[in-house]
Parts: structure tokens; C-alpha cells; sequence
């Protein structure tokens, strides 16, 4: 942490490096939020219901409140605390805080309705499903461009390290060469 506090991330080519890889893995915990997603329920209103409400047709139960209740105390953390993580991240990317804030607040939103409309289908009303069918989309949409920003960001502050550090290097190289003087000759030349 004491790297972004303090700005050095930004001179910090290795923490670079391990942030875009933490990024990387970041996409792939999105990529498995789709996949749970559809491995359960498409994006038709109907398999929402059914998932939620059950259907006696597909031998399938409603889901229970245990069941509601153990799924939401395991995403209530996890999700919450990788929208931190994701959101912290975004703070230090070269964007408008307009961006940062607004970006942050549909992430958090959508993962809070995401939740919440599961229990609203099953123990509401099954109009609820439109509600699950926008949060996840609204998730899915959000979250890929945090991702996608701050690694843009990165990327962008990596060249920037590149090119400052070449540019060091040739201030560096040219400060060891002497200066030459044309037409002047002196005695050791001689």
C-alpha cells in the first residue's frame, strides 16, 4: 500500500508488473462470473425463474433461504472485497475523478442489486427477474471496464517508465563524454 500512497508506483516497473498480473487474474475471475452465471441461467427471463422458483417440469426445487443465505454470505464478502480492491486500484489511474467516482458507484450498486434481486425473486415477486437480468449485465459491463481502465492506466505509466529510463540512460552515457573542442590542439596531442 505504501506505494500507492506515496506515488512511487508510478517509478515502480516491478509492482507494476505484479499489479497488471493481479489484473490478469482479475479477468479471469470475471470470465468465471459469466460462466457460474450461464452455467446456471441464460440470459432469458424464464431460466431465471426457473432457477429461482424451480420448475416442476425440470424436476428442479425453489432455492431454499439456506441456500439464498449461503450463496449471499460468501458473495457479500468475496465480491465486496474484489470491488475494493478493483476500485482502490482505480483511484490511482490517470482518468477524471468524475470517471473514478461514478465508475466505483455502478460497481458497488450493481453488485449490491446482483445480490439482493435473487432474494427478491424468491421471496417477492418473479417480476424481480428483469431486475437480476440488468444487475448482472450491469456487473458484467462495469466491472470489465474497471478492469480494462486501470490496466490501460498501467500500461500507460509502464511506456512512460520506459521512456524515462531511456531517456536517463542517454542523459546518462552523454554527461560521461567530454566535450570536444574543434581546431584546438594541446601539447599531449603533439
Amino acid at each position: 500500500m505504501r506505494f500507492f500512497v506515496t506515488g512511487e508506483q508510478r517509478r515502480e516497473e516491478t509492482l507494476n508488473t505484479l499489479v497488471l498480473f493481479f489484473l490478469v487474474y482479475m479477468i479471469f475471475q470475471w470470465i468465471s462470473i459469466g460462466l457460474m452465471y450461464f452455467h446456471r441461467m441464460s440470459l432469458y427471463p424464464k431460466s431465471i425463474m426457473d432457477y429461482y422458483l424451480g420448475n416442476p417440469e425440470k424436476f428442479t426445487e425453489p432455492r431454499s433461504y439456506q441456500s439464498l443465505l449461503e450463496v449471499s454470505h460468501a458473495h457479500l464478502f468475496s465480491m465486496g472485497m474484489l470491488a475494493v480492491t478493483l476500485t482502490h486500484l482505480l483511484l490511482f489511474a490517470q482518468v477524471s475523478e468524475r470517471i473514478k467516482l461514478r465508475l466505483s458507484l455502478w460497481v458497488f450498486f450493481s453488485m449490491v442489486t446482483d445480490e439482493l434481486s435473487g432474494w427478491l425473486i424468491r421471496f417477492v415477486d418473479p417480476l424481480f427477474v428483469w431486475l437480476k437480468l440488468g444487475a448482472f449485465l450491469s456487473l458484467e459491463i462495469s466491472m470489465g471496464m474497471l478492469i480494462a481502465l486501470v490496466m490501460m492506466s498501467l500500461w500507460r505509466q509502464r511506456r512512460a517508465l520506459k521512456l524515462s529510463a531511456q531517456q536517463k540512460h542517454f542523459r546518462k552515457r552523454d554527461s560521461h563524454t567530454p566535450p570536444r573542442v574543434s581546431g584546438r590542439t594541446t601539447p599531449s596531442d603533439q
